[in-house]
């Protein structure tokens, strides 16, 4: 049995842009719904929603019939929890938060077995088909896809080296914290927040790295895209839920 090839790690590394939908709904029913939904990649939310690794296991299996890659952002940059996503079929992780080359280092050391890094090893797992994947140890990483999320002052600052440390794949902007970080919480579309945003994924792009960001919001879409960024979440599925279910009431309001 072959490795499974990661289609979105190898788009995002040609340039080619990838768009996407957040999802902080937790049911498989829902995972596999927008599975089909024609989007390139899906993110499994942990950080913002109650999501575990079990309810992050039921949306693998529903979403795997379908040609999409599930990205994974885990909670906080934690080694064991990586290793648990990694070792149930996860083969794209978003660490959250990460302030500096030291960090970046972690991230990465944690989705790299040993010698080089800090992964623990399990004989028969759903990454490696259950030990039915010859060489799965030695393989692994060249499939995996680790981003490393960007969202403050501090990781701005630190941003050439985190994004060039090695076994980083791709840096995400993450518009909301920057912004609170910035000072100016919840004005996602202050002056000084999209100069940010577009100065960030310019930087990224410029050291040679694929840059994602996430946004249902046109203008914002339409300065990344136009910035460079690589991979791009148009929506969150809880948002995009309640935005359509009040627009059909608003359609019968007059019916009351």
């Amino acid at each position: 049995m072959d490795l499974p090839k990661n289609h979105f790690k190898e788009a995002i590394l040609q340039g080619n842009q990838q768009l996407g939908l957040w999802s902080s709904i937790r049911d498989p029913a829902m995972s596999e719904m927008l599975a089909g939904c024609g989007y390139d990649w899906i993110v499994l939310d942990c950080e913002h929603s109650p999501r575990d690794v079990q309810e992050v296991l039921h949306g693998l299996h529903a979403m795997s019939a379908y040609p999409v890659e599930p990205v994974v952002r885990v909670k906080s940059l934690d080694v064991a929890e990586i290793k648990k996503m990694l070792d149930i079929g996860a083969q794209t992780i978003l660490v959250p938060y990460v302030q500096n080359g030291e960090e970046a280092r972690r991230a990465a050391a944690a989705v790299t077995y040993p010698p080089a890094g800090l992964r623990g090893v399990a004989g028969g797992t759903r990454a490696n088909r259950f030990a039915a994947i010859p060489d799965y140890f030695t393989k692994a990483r060249e499939e995996i896809c680790l981003i490393v999320q960007i969202e403050t002052r501090e990781a701005m600052n630190n941003l050439e080296e985190i994004a060039t440390t090695d076994g980083i794949d791709a840096v995400f902007v993450g518009p909301a914290d920057l912004a609170s970080s910035l000072g100016r919480p919840g004005d996602l579309k202050h002056p000084d927040v999209k100069e940010a945003i577009v100065n960030t994924i310019h930087r990224v792009r410029a050291l040679g790295k694929p840059a994602g960001f996430l946004s249902s919001d046109p203008e914002l879409l339409g300065l990344v895209f136009d910035a460079g960024s690589v991979f791009t979440a148009i929506d969150i599925d809880m948002t995009a839920l309640r935005r359509v279910v009040i627009a059909r009431l608003s359609e019968y309001e007059d019916m009351r």
